[in-house]
C-alpha cells in the first residue's frame, strides 16, 4: 500500500510537467507531421501524400534556404562556443575590475531579441554608430544588411553578441566544477598555463561544452526573430535560412503543408545532428 501510495504521489507530481511535454512539444510536433501530408487547393486542404517533400526536393529555393542554414550554422556555433568559453575563463578570474566586466557582459542576456535586433539595426545602418565608427579610422561606410556579402556575416555578429553570455553561464558552471586543486599540483609541477588549459580545463569541460554545443545548434537551426525584423531573407536569398523560408510558405503564400514539411525537415535534421553530438559525448565518456 504504501509503494502505490508513493507512485500514485510520484505521477500526482509530475502530472503538471508531463501535461505540459504533451501539449506544447509533442502535440505540436504531432500536428506538424500530419499536416505537411496535406496541401492547400483552392482554399481548402486535401490530402498530399508524400507530395510536399517530394516538391522539397526539386525547389531550389529550398536547397538554398538549407545551403544558407548549413553555412551560418557550420560558422557561428564555433565562433558563439569560443567567444564563449573565453569570456568563461575571464569569468573565473579575480583581476581589478572583476565585477564590472561581469556585469558588462551579462548585459545581451537581459536583452530581448527584438529589442536587440532594433538596436543593432540601427547601428548598423548606413549613418548608424558602427559606420560613424569606421568612417573615424578612414573606412567607407558598410552596407552591412542590404549586401548580400555582408548581411549572413552581419545576423552572425549580432548572434553571436546576444548568445554567446549566455552560453558563458553554462561553461562557468562546468569550471566552477573542476577541483582547484588539479590547478594548484600542475602549477608546482611547472605546467604552464596554455598546458592546464590544453591537459586539465578542456578535457573536464567535455561534457558542459559538448551539451552548450548540442543547445547551440538547436537554437541556432531555429534561427528567425533576427532574420525576419533585420533582413526578411535577403537580400537575394543570402539570409533565407530555413525557418524564414518555412514561415513565408505558411504565412505569405498560404502553404501550410509546404511550410510543415520544411518544419519537419529541419526538426530531422536537428535530432540527427544533436543525436551524433551526443553519441560523442557518451563514447568519450566511456573511453574516460
Amino acid at each position: 500500500m504504501i509503494r502505490q501510495s508513493s507512485q500514485g504521489l510520484l505521477v500526482a507530481l509530475l502530472a503538471p510537467a508531463l501535461l505540459g511535454l504533451l501539449v506544447f512539444r509533442l502535440y505540436p510536433i504531432a500536428i506538424a507531421v500530419i499536416s505537411s501530408f496535406y496541401t492547400t487547393v483552392h482554399g481548402g486542404t486535401v490530402f498530399a501524400g508524400l507530395g510536399n517533400y517530394e516538391s522539397l526536393i526539386s525547389d531550389h529555393v529550398f536547397w538554398r534556404s538549407l545551403r544558407v542554414t548549413l553555412w551560418f550554422n557550420l560558422l557561428v556555433n564555433p565562433i558563439q562556443i569560443a567567444i564563449s568559453l573565453g569570456l568563461a575563463l575571464l569569468y573565473v578570474r579575480k583581476f581589478p575590475g572583476a565585477s564590472v566586466y561581469r556585469i558588462f557582459f551579462l548585459i545581451p542576456i537581459g536583452v530581448s531579441v527584438p529589442v536587440a535586433a532594433i538596436v543593432w539595426r540601427i547601428m548598423l545602418s548606413q549613418g548608424g554608430l558602427v559606420n560613424g565608427l569606421l568612417d573615424l579610422v578612414g573606412v567607407a561606410p558598410q552596407p552591412w544588411l542590404t549586401s548580400s556579402s555582408l548581411a549572413l556575416y552581419s545576423v552572425i555578429a549580432i548572434a553571436t553578441w546576444k548568445g554567446a553570455s549566455y552560453w558563458m553561464i553554462f561553461i562557468v558552471g562546468g569550471l566552477q566544477n573542476i577541483s582547484p586543486e588539479l590547478y594548484d599540483a600542475a602549477r608546482v609541477d611547472g605546467v604552464r598555463p596554455w598546458q592546464r588549459l590544453l591537459f586539465i580545463t578542456l578535457p573536464l569541460l567535455r561534457p558542459a561544452l559538448l551539451f552548450v554545443l548540442a543547445a547551440d545548434v538547436s537554437i541556432n537551426f531555429l534561427l528567425f526573430a533576427p532574420i525576419y525584423m533585420l533582413t526578411q531573407g535577403g537580400p537575394a536569398g543570402s539570409t533565407d535560412v530555413l525557418m524564414y523560408e518555412a514561415y513565408k510558405q505558411g504565412f505569405i503564400f498560404g502553404d501550410m503543408g509546404r511550410a510543415m514539411a520544411m518544419v519537419v525537415v529541419i526538426v530531422a535534421i536537428l535530432l540527427i545532428v544533436v543525436g551524433l553530438q551526443f553519441r560523442l559525448l557518451s563514447a568519450r565518456e566511456q573511453e574516460a
